[in-house]
């Protein structure tokens, strides 16, 4: 298929915007052209998950970029980087990774975009409206922004998030389009105990299962009879995208796009109708932990999304004025580090035994010690998904009173989720 560029669109591509403006547009319009898009399509933010240091490639990217005189021309938040550049912690980058980490971390910065550095954009002030074009990366952050705040935008990857934002335009293809965004299978919960589904431990085991069931189509969540607050929505949605490639799910009476399942599915039959059963949840609880025993823990890791300040709240009440025996690294947002520090309550945690760690976390960068055989566990899905992989940690899941009962007496405590 071809794609119609605007006459402005044509000019930029051309070269009269300078050559880094030209370079954006012309991987914008070969992207669009890949994708089946039709035409490109204004946009009113981005989010760019391509500032993270994969290897010297990106980094020089962004610097040719910088060099044909590009800036982002639309609202740009970042999201992690390779280092934590507020001090909070040591990352065991070394050179020359570290170096050319900055160097990315930097040119990023004078592309113009905003130095938030985390993955939770939309609890820093990033919010776009309803039915607002935008073009996000990072899983966690696309499938909140299309399922939570209503906004419409695809999965966007490394680089083609930066090309965006720089051309202000998106390709009008996936769910930026109204008939692509409608459910079309139901994920009931129904049968599920109300003192479970009310449970924070709830949120990432339900998305586990729904990620592997639902793949990369649009659902629609039944049987949830009241608003479960947006850390559990983040919760469900980051890991339903990590275990799966989830970029927008509904919910029954609480999502934007699902007051009633009839609106959800768009007045269509759903194709397909999944029942959950406890034995399901139990199944999808278990695949989140992949130590072979419980007999030993190494490092707990929570913030996966970032950590917001009402997670603080829950970690600080648990830890109760305790001093932890294994270290507990807590992932957030320099924004939520600067709130900590304004009401004098980052010292007692880190004193604790709480290892803050801000731009960044544990999973992306080596953070945690070199353990070989090491064990991690973590309340968190999108954590115990790519722990293994990423650090060579075997993960236990379990919920944020697990974790924290298990880096204060050194054992791994287990409760049952019911």
């Amino acid at each position: 298929m071809s794609v119609h560029l605007t006459a402005e669109e044509r000019a930029i591509a051309a070269g009269d915007a300078g050559d880094g403006s030209a370079m954006a547009m012309r991987i914008l319009a070969e992207s669009a052209k890949l994708l089946g898009a039709p035409r490109l399509i204004p946009i009113a933010s981005a989010h760019i998950d391509g500032a993270l240091y994969h290897g010297d490639s990106g980094t020089l990217f962004a610097e040719r970029l910088l060099e044909g005189g590009a800036q982002v021309s639309v609202r740009s938040t970042l999201n992690v980087g390779a280092l934590d550049l507020t001090g909070c912690s040591r990352v065991r980058l070394e050179e020359p990774a570290r170096g050319m980490a900055r160097r990315m971390m930097d040119a990023y910065r004078r592309l113009g975009c905003e130095q938030n550095w985390t993955c939770a954009p939309y609890q820093a002030g990033h919010r776009p409206a309803a039915g607002t074009d935008v073009a996000w990366g990072e899983s966690n952050a696309v499938a909140f922004c299309n399922s939570v705040l209503g906004a419409r935008t695809n999965r966007y990857g490394d680089f083609l998030d930066i090309a965006c934002a720089i051309a202000g335009r998106a390709p009008d293809y996936g769910l930026h389009r109204p008939e692509n965004r409608r459910a079309t299978l139901v994920f009931d919960v129904s049968a599920l105990p109300a003192k479970f589904l009310e449970s924070e431990v709830a949120w990432p085991i339900l998305g586990n299962l729904y990620g592997r069931e639902v793949g990369n189509a649009v659902g629609v969540v039944v049987g949830v009879t009241r608003h479960p607050g947006e850390d559990a929505l983040k919760a469900f949605g980051a890991t339903a995208a990590s275990s799966g490639a989830v970029g927008l799910f509904h919910m029954a009476g609480v999502t934007p796009e699902a007051p009633m399942l009839e609106t959800a599915l768009g007045g269509h039959k759903p194709e397909t109708t999944l029942v959950v059963t406890p034995q399901m949840v139990a199944d999808a609880r278990m695949s989140l932990s992949t130590a072979v025993s419980d007999d030993k823990i190494d490092a707990v890791a929570i913030g996966s999304p970032h950590l917001s300040l009402a997670e603080f709240d829950r970690l600080e009440a648990l830890i109760d004025g305790r001093r932890l025996r294994v270290p507990i690294y807590a992932c957030t947002g320099r924004h939520v580090v600067s709130e900590l520090d304004r009401q004098g309550r980052r010292g007692a945690l880190e004193a604790a035994g709480v290892v803050v760690v801000a731009d960044t976390c544990v999973v992306v960068t080596p953070i945690l010690p070199d353990r070989p055989e090491g064990v991690l566990m973590t309340n968190s899905g999108k954590f115990a998904h790519y722990a293994p992989g990423n650090t060579g940690y075997a993960v236990i899941y379990g919920s944020l009173a697990d974790c924290v009962e298990t880096a204060a007496t050194g054992k791994p405590i287990l409760t049952d989720f019911g």
